[in-house]
């Protein structure tokens, strides 16, 4: 079968690679139709390997590289196993894409997302999505409604990492809200955050179209920090937010987000930042405000327990994905305009689906 493999920094190869083996007694094989690529698709392209097992095989899967890309993905089920027996072949399906051991202390505690040797399907082997079929455990599954489009279903694992940020937030109906960086993460997060009730959110994103679109999903202020003092202009409107979310992963983005709450405020830090950065600690104890970061979504047997909403809430209207995906293209063109496209700024790409 054809896979999209990364073979290095700045080395993703569309080749031919053998179909994974199974499925077994309790996994489901998927012919897949979309895959999303992701930053940290981006990140490894660019700057990698990072997450990316290189030399030392990764403790989960044994995988070095080279390794089939994609954790973002939705299709259908072309073959169930011999213990499967509430979902069948031919069902659409996204594929919730976390790795974790199962008898680390975090695991058992039921936080899969915190496994002291967990990963991702596609980042650290186990032949990821942007392939034709892909096999993984039933529990990983999360059966979307016959009315969704299939592709929308590979956008369930970014939305579900901005409703897992807002979902261990604090936020409550009527507070307000500043989102540092509308990239698709950010993008995502306005759309949890007033779903869950937020009165007022701000958007604060240097790209022009990307701060269009947050003000379309949901935003109702945008503010660009190359052009304004955000800080200054969100303690003017609003004295201060209730909660901010940093999805930018750059240092004044979270002093920004940090200093954008009011007293009492708090911030969830979403992004990954490539090396360590300064906040001064008497923000926190002056205004007594606080902070925590988010990893990624519930996995393992509580896989469906935010892609599940998710996936609801794209059937309801509660959530939009469409405004998210900036193209759609054939998974031999994932290099020129999946990857390079999205780290050209002059493409002003938000999210690249690949069809296959």
């Amino acid at each position: 079968m054809r896979a999209a493999t990364y073979h290095g920094q700045g080395d993703v190869r569309v080749e031919e690679v053998d179909a994974p083996a199974g499925p077994g007694a309790d996994e489901i094989r998927v012919s897949v139709t979309a895959c999303g690529i992701c930053g940290s698709d981006l990140h490894e392209y660019a700057a990698g390997p990072v997450a990316i097992p290189d030399d030392d095989p990764h403790p989960l899967t044994g995988e070095t590289l080279p390794v089939p890309l994609g954790h973002e993905f939705a299709g259908e089920v072309a073959e169930v196993g011999a213990d499967v027996d509430d979902i069948s072949a031919g069902d659409p399906v996204t594929v919730n894409p976390l790795l974790y051991c199962g008898e680390c202390r975090h695991c058992v505690a039921g936080h899969h997302n915190r496994c002291e040797s967990g990963g991702f399907i596609g980042l650290s082997g186990g032949r990821g999505g942007l392939a034709e079929e892909v096999v993984v455990s039933r529990e990983k599954a999360v059966r979307l409604p016959d009315a969704l489009p299939v592709g929308y279903g590979a956008l369930a694992e970014p939305f579900s990492v901005g409703f897992h940020a807002v979902r261990t937030s604090p936020l409550a109906p009527g507070d307000s809200v500043a989102v540092y960086g509308a990239g698709p993460i950010g993008l995502t997060v306005i759309q949890a955050a007033r779903a869950a009730g937020a009165d007022t959110v701000y958007a604060v994103e240097p790209q022009d179209t990307r701060r269009d679109l947050a003000g379309a999903v949901g935003a109702d202020g945008t503010l660009d920090p190359t052009a304004t003092d955000t800080v200054a202009q969100i303690h003017e409107r609003a004295g201060g937010v209730d909660v901010s979310f940093e999805v930018a992963g750059v240092e004044q983005t979270l002093q920004d987000a940090v200093t954008a709450t009011t007293a009492g405020g708090h911030t969830t830090v979403i992004s990954q930042f490539e090396g360590a950065v300064e906040v001064d600690p008497n923000l926190f104890v002056m205004g007594e405000r606080s902070l925590d970061g988010t990893l990624a979504y519930e996995g393992g047997p509580r896989s469906d327990e935010e892609f599940g909403p998710v996936v609801g809430m794209f059937a309801s209207g509660a959530l939009d994905p469409e405004p998210l995906v900036s193209s759609c293209i054939p998974l031999d063109d994932v290099v020129e305009d999946g990857f390079d496209a999205l780290l050209d700024p002059d493409r002003e790409e938000v999210k690249v689906l690949v069809e296959l």
